[in-house]
């Protein structure tokens, strides 16, 4: 059964994850900037090619099982040893599939050479699958303590190997390392949280009942997938492995307040939401109070991204990197558009409306494959970057159209609880802009235009903040003295 779902336990779980992606977040600020430093962009671009096959086969792989346990009213053991077992047959056998059509694969995404790399990556899947029902048990718990404890051990045993083979000079295997390393230990420690241990017993019937359901989130999640990776494919086979590299190190870095705040607060809000089945009023509020929330955390970050690229690129990935600057501004500009949209996907996923999530998702990697293909044919690497930005606008209204209809709110109320936080950030990037080039003649670190940059922002966000964001304040302020 489900634990009781309050305000209380969201606010305390969401803190608990957004503690182990900020802990995660800053042992890849250490990390990132080392292995930039000592691997080349062809490196980083070759290992992030691959990792797009692996992570879209798992998806796949994964048929949304793990949702669909997450989902159901009540805990059901054999379900659960089912789907494991069946996810690790899913697993082996996409895992002989990807090795015998490494080749194939790897010229289809314009990276022929990476065809070895492939069939390394292809012993990922049984790691990858077999963690999915310990991780489901924890989430229905709402136990997102333990799952942060062990993201962390992983995330840092993960990065020291990394490092310590891209001293010793082992080039790409650096990490390729990293990726089994973070994931074998990802895996022992959830199986230890959660207290599984499958049991050597499967039942059709229980998978068949999960895969209606879950079969809509799996392709939705594939859709979403494309749209995410289309513009490192895109790139890597229109631009070269050079400019796939210094987008997927952009990207790794735009990214961090996503995985610190968003994955936090995403993988809380559909248990949560799932909990409130027959409190439709109740669940309606917490979307409007977590998309206004996301907003305010999130859209800062990014904007702040890219008010500060220049010296933020030359800060911390050094001077061979200087180059993907604006890729990395452009990046932060996409993402803190999309910021209002964190808790859509975890609330239609909850409410049952996986099929909208398959449309929308379609829709949205459409778009996507055509505007960066446009914008890289038409002006390179920058060119895409562009063409995401303007793209993501017209997808977030789109996007909060339909999530604020279903909801039964109208999309005057849902777009005023989110355009004053994007106005808020927007005003503070501009205003930290105008003061680092009024500040570089004057000024010649970068670290120093980085500092000023970053206490600029801040301060002037939290004046905004506090002036046009006090009822979301206090309602906070109130849960985390209950919590």
């Amino acid at each position: 059964m489900h634990r009781a779902t309050t305000s209380r336990s969201v606010v305390t779980n969401v803190g608990w994850n957004v503690l182990a992606k900020f802990l995660v977040f800053s042992l890849k600020f250490v990390s990132v900037p080392i292995l930039a430093r000592l691997l080349t962009p062809a490196e980083f671009g070759v290992v992030a090619t691959g990792m797009v096959v692996v992570a879209f086969l798992a998806l796949v792989g994964g048929a949304g099982l793990s949702a669909g346990l997450i989902r159901a009213p009540v805990e059901d053991r054999e379900a659960q040893d089912s789907v494991f077992w069946a996810n690790l047959a899913v697993a082996v056998a996409l895992g002989a599939l990807l090795y015998v059509s490494a080749g194939p694969a790897a010229r289809l995404l314009g990276v022929p050479e990476a065809a070895w790399l492939l069939q390394v990556f292809a012993l990922l899947f049984p790691i990858h699958l077999g963690a999915d029902v310990a991780a489901a048990r924890l989430a229905r718990r709402m136990a997102f303590a333990k799952e942060a404890f062990w993201s962390v051990v992983a995330e840092i045993l993960a990065a020291a190997v990394a490092i310590a083979a891209a001293v010793a000079g082992f080039g790409v295997w650096a990490l390729v390392l990293q990726q089994f390393c973070s994931a074998a230990v990802r895996f022992t420690g959830l199986m230890v949280a959660s207290r599984y241990l499958p049991r050597p017993r499967f039942a059709w019937a229980k998978v068949r009942a999960l895969l209606g359901y879950g079969s809509r989130i799996a392709g939705a999640d594939v859709t979403n997938f494309v749209a995410f990776q289309s513009p490192l494919v895109i790139i890597t086979r229109l631009l070269g492995l050079a400019d796939a590299g210094a987008f997927s190190v952009a990207n790794r870095l735009s990214d961090l307040p996503n995985q610190i705040v968003l994955s936090g607060l995403m993988g809380v809000l559909f248990p949560a939401f799932s909990g409130m089945t027959g409190e439709p009023e109740r669940r309606t509020r917490m979307l409007l109070r977590s998309s206004q929330g996301t907003t305010v955390m999130l859209a800062p970050l990014f904007f702040g991204c890219w008010a500060v690229a220049e010296p933020a690129t030359a800060v911390v990935l050094g001077a061979q990197w200087i180059y993907a600057w604006p890729v990395l501004g452009l990046l932060g500009l996409a993402k803190g558009i999309m910021s209002p949209c964190g808790s859509f996907i975890p609330f239609l996923r909850a409410t049952g409306h996986a099929g909208i999530l398959w449309w929308f998702a379609l829709g949205r990697a459409l778009v996507y494959v055509a505007a960066i293909t446009t914008g890289a044919i038409l002006g390179g690497l920058v060119g895409a970057m562009v063409a995401l930005c303007i793209v993501n606008v017209f997808i977030m209204l789109a996007y909060t159209a339909v999530v604020f209809r279903i909801a039964a709110v109208s999309l005057r109320a849902g777009l005023r609880c989110i355009a004053l936080p994007l106005c808020n950030a927007a005003v503070m990037a501009v205003v930290v802009r105008v003061v680092l080039d009024y500040a570089r003649p004057h000024l010649a670190s970068d670290l120093g235009l980085l500092t000023l940059g970053a206490a600029v922002g801040v301060l002037v966000y939290a004046l905004l903040v506090l002036m046009t964001q006090r009822d979301l304040l206090m309602s906070f302020y109130g849960l985390r003295r209950q919590a």
